[in-house]
């Protein structure tokens, strides 16, 4: 074990916690947050959801009703994937699906203004 990895807890496993049980996105967005602790699950739901907006862009532009179903399905492809492949968790819209769908684009938001915070140093 090397100086940056800590021995594991002793103790009881977390209990899960349903999603269901939050009255408000203000609490839910932290649990959200916490579903999303791997870098890479967070940089598929970015890449997804650059997808959708793109995809949204071009039914605007085009009025191909085929473009909304890119979008879905480039948003929750990727997000699933980034959570079924490297978070190894179930996404929270199985149980919440409009907070989460709020979540999803808060957090975009969030990544974008943090590399914009990055940028200007």
């Amino acid at each position: 074990m090397n100086a940056t990895e800590t021995a594991p807890q002793a103790g009881p496993a977390p209990t899960p916690v349903d999603p269901r049980s939050f009255d408000s996105f203000a609490s839910f967005y932290p649990f959200y947050l916490g579903e999303h602790r791997n870098p890479t699950c967070r940089r598929m739901h970015f890449v997804g959801s650059t997808l959708t907006l793109l995809c949204l862009a071009a039914l605007v532009i085009t009025r191909n009703p085929w473009w909304l179903l890119a979008g879905l399905l480039c948003g929750y492809g990727f997000a699933w994937i980034g959570h079924f492949g490297f978070e190894k968790n179930k996404p929270a819209s199985f149980k919440r699906p409009l907070y989460s769908f709020m979540g999803d684009w808060v957090m975009y938001r969030d990544m974008w203004a943090q590399a914009f915070r990055k940028a200007k140093g």
